[in-house]
């Protein structure tokens, strides 16, 4: 777990991500960066390939997308599925704690599509009142 800063000090709970050694903070960086968003809510959908995975998110590079499958597969979010055939047929699908964080995300990206006009109009207004 953490360090404590002395005798007494108090133990702070596994899932206080606001402590710097709360292993749930890794977590939530794999869950709530960029492409883990986008990766985990394309796959709400289904299972995809990696093609059709990297079609789905435009902008990722194979390296990231490779990247951030493994991580979301190690975290237990995330199915590979290898299927044998000449190549291997490979897939991912959410897994039942995938399933669980894609509600929440799909909310959060459907908030920031719902006001995205709002946010570009006050980032205008601040950019033109900073000097």
């Amino acid at each position: 777990m953490g360090k404590s800063a002395g005798k007494g000090a108090a133990r702070r709970p596994v899932g206080d991500v606001f402590h710097s050694d709360c292993p749930a903070r890794m977590v939530l960086d794999h869950v709530t960066g960029r492409w883990g968003v986008l990766i985990l809510t394309a796959l709400r959908g289904g299972d995809l390939r990696f093609h059709e995975l990297r079609g789905r998110i435009e902008g990722i590079s194979d390296k990231m997308l490779s990247q951030t499958l493994r991580v979301l597969v190690r975290d237990g979010l995330v199915r590979r599925t290898v299927e044998p055939a000449a190549p291997p047929r490979v897939s991912y699908a959410l897994t039942g704690l995938g399933e669980g964080v894609t509600e929440p995300l799909g909310a959060l990206t459907g908030w920031i599509r719902t006001h995205a006009r709002q946010i570009l109009t006050a980032q205008d207004a601040y950019d033109r009142a900073t000097p």
